[in-house]
C-alpha cells in the first residue's frame, strides 16, 4: 500500500483533518498517511506550490501526494491528477503543482494529467466547500487500493500555471523577495545559489539592514545576530540566531530585498 501525504491550508483546530483521513481509511484501510503540513497561509498557492515541491522528492515512487489549497472550491476549476517522476500528486487545478512541472525537463518520462471528471471515485454527496473530503480524499484512496490512474478521469495537457517571482538582475547584483515565512520567523526568499557567492562580498540589503556575507551554520554566531545562509533548500534565508528575523524586521512574505555581488556596491 503505496504513502499517501496530505497538505493543505486547514490548520489542526477544526476536524477537517481527521474527516479526511477517515475517507481514506473507509476505502483503503491499510493506508499509511503522512501529514506534510496543515499550517499554509489560507488561500496562499504559491507557499502550497514551494512546500509540495521541497517535500516531494523525500518520499518513495508511488507516493500519493494529496494538496489541498483550493480558493477555487466548488467552482468550474478542475480537480486533477498529475503524475509526476513516479509520484501522484491529487488536488484543485489551480497552480498548486507549478514547480513541478518546472522540473519534468530533467525527467524520462513525461508528465500525465487526469481531470478527475469520474463521480464514481467521490463520495456520493460533494459539498461545494470540502472537495478535499469529498473528491480528493476518495480519490487518492482508491488510486491507493489500486485503481489504475488512467480509470480515474480523462487526460489533458493544460494544467494552470502560476507565475513563481523570480529574482530580477540589476547592475550591481539582484533584487529578490521573501516567499514565506516558516514556523522559526526564518525569511525564506526566492534567492538561490544562482544567485549567489559564499563570500565575503556578498551583501544583503533588507528593510533598513545591511548583511554582510553568507553564515553557514547558525552555531558560527551569537545569539541575536541578523544572519543570511543558505537553507536545506537551497534558498536564503535571513535568520536571527535564536531568534525571528521576521518579528525583529517587520517582514512577511512579499517583503523586497536586494543582493549586491561586488564589494561596496549595492544593487
Amino acid at each position: 500500500m503505496p504513502v499517501i501525504t496530505l497538505l493543505t491550508d486547514f490548520g489542526l483546530s477544526d476536524t477537517f483533518i481527521g474527516v479526511m483521513k477517515g475517507v481514506i481509511w473507509s476505502i483503503a484501510p491499510d493506508a499509511k498517511i503522512a501529514d506534510l503540513t496543515h499550517e499554509i497561509p489560507p488561500q496562499n498557492v504559491l507557499e502550497a506550490a514551494m512546500a509540495i515541491a521541497e517535500a516531494a522528492p523525500y518520499f518513495p515512487a508511488g507516493t500519493i501526494h494529496t494538496c489541498v489549497v483550493d480558493p477555487g472550491v466548488g467552482t468550474v476549476r478542475r480537480p486533477m491528477l498529475a503524475v509526476i517522476g513516479g509520484q501522484y500528486f491529487v488536488g484543485p487545478d489551480n497552480g498548486l503543482f507549478s514547480l513541478l512541472f518546472d522540473k519534468v525537463d530533467d525527467l524520462n518520462t513525461a508528465p500525465v494529467f487526469i481531470d478527475l471528471n469520474k463521480p464514481r471515485f467521490w463520495l456520493p454527496q460533494v459539498s461545494k466547500s470540502f472537495h478535499g473530503r469529498d473528491i480528493f480524499a476518495p480519490v487518492a484512496a482508491h488510486l491507493a487500493s489500486g485503481v489504475p490512474f488512467e480509470e480515474l478521469g480523462n487526460p489533458f495537457e493544460d494544467p494552470v500555471r502560476i507565475a513563481i517571482p523570480v529574482p530580477q538582475k540589476t547592475a550591481g547584483g539582484w533584487v529578490g523577495q521573501v516567499l514565506h515565512v516558516d514556523h522559526f520567523g526564518n525569511l525564506i526568499t526566492n534567492f538561490t545559489r544562482k544567485e549567489l557567492r559564499a563570500d565575503s562580498s556578498v551583501k544583503v540589503y533588507v528593510k533598513d539592514r545591511t548583511i554582510q556575507g553568507l553564515t553557514l551554520t547558525f552555531g558560527s554566531c551569537p545569539s541575536g545576530e541578523l544572519i543570511a545562509m543558505l537553507d536545506s533548500g537551497g534558498h536564503l534565508e535571513i535568520s536571527v540566531v535564536n531568534g525571528s528575523a521576521a518579528a525583529l524586521l517587520n517582514a512577511g512574505s512579499g517583503e523586497q530585498l536586494r543582493l549586491s555581488i561586488n564589494e561596496g556596491e549595492g544593487a
